[in-house]
């Protein structure tokens, strides 16, 4: 194992996230105008499309990771049968759940129940499709929704926090089975859907605009949460929830869809644009 990849397995994992969810947090001025400085250089972040493009603005660097975009900074496709793409950032791995399975990267998968928490639930996607989305630090951080949907049911998993930079999803076996997440269910009019929001070392913080704050504190067990009958339903392109830091988001679907050829591997993509269609 190298060097990178054994700090993934010995660094404190929540004590580090409890400490940079604090620093992402504090308004004292220089602090999160250094902050916010660092990560617009270093990554490029394009502020021309974000509602409030003074980056000084912010009260804080969490403020600034979450910003809303600009109306019209995003096209959602229109057509009725088109399924879009849920965040902003690049296409980690997509295609067909074989028995099961998702792939994860060259010589790694796991298995739909891991990844959900139980045989149960992941009983739909056994033969369906996946779409994992990583999102990077320059990326709009909010979170839409893929299809209309009627919140079922989420279950916040505990675990790891690996990070899901390519090189330890290469190199970590079962990663985004691990890694503590938010698992959100619903209920569409093709049948069920999945929307996975996997937390990482530094950025394991999850809301959703249904619950607010969902993640941390960070779980001991599983903790399920009922929402049938409480009428939260949600359009597609609507905002779901939001990384505050970035991280990943997997879409499970029943069979039946089929993605866009153009969708491979390391592909950008953009919240709204047509990963797939429904026939």
């Amino acid at each position: 194992m190298n060097l990178p990849l054994l700090a993934q397995h010995l660094l404190p994992h929540r004590l580090l996230s409890r400490l940079v969810y604090w620093a992402t947090r504090w308004e004292w001025t220089p602090w999160k105008n250094f902050l916010i400085g660092q990560i617009t250089r270093r990554y490029q972040v394009d502020l021309d499309e974000a509602e409030q493009p003074d980056a000084s603005a912010y009260p804080h660097f969490n403020a600034f990771f979450t910003r809303a975009l600009k109306p019209g900074a995003r096209r959602f496709d229109a057509e009725a049968a088109a399924l879009l793409c849920p965040a902003d950032g690049r296409v980690s791995q997509v295609g067909t759940i074989a028995d099961g399975r998702i792939f994860q990267a060259k010589g790694q998968s796991y298995t739909t129940d891991e990844l959900l928490g139980d045989a149960l639930t992941g009983a739909p996607y056994r033969d369906g499709r996946f779409a994992t989305i990583y999102l990077a630090p320059r990326d709009y951080h909010r979170v839409h929704m893929p299809w209309a949907g009627t919140l079922r049911e989420t279950v916040h998993i505990p675990g790891r926090l690996f990070s899901v930079a390519p090189f330890a999803v290469a190199g970590i076996p079962r990663l985004f089975a691990r890694n503590e997440r938010l698992v959100c269910h619903f209920d569409g009019e093709q049948g069920p859907f999945t929307v996975v929001l996997v937390g990482a070392m530094l950025v394991s913080s999850v809301s959703t605009v249904w619950g607010g704050l969902e993640i941390p504190p960070y779980a001991s067990r599983p903790i399920r949460r009922d929402w049938r009958g409480r009428g939260i339903q949600l359009a597609r392109g609507a905002e779901l929830g939001r990384f505050n830091m970035g991280s990943t988001v997997i879409v499970l679907l029943p069979p039946g869809p089929a993605f866009e050829p153009s969708l491979l591997p390391h592909a950008p993509v953009k919240v709204g644009q047509p990963i797939g269609r429904f026939v």
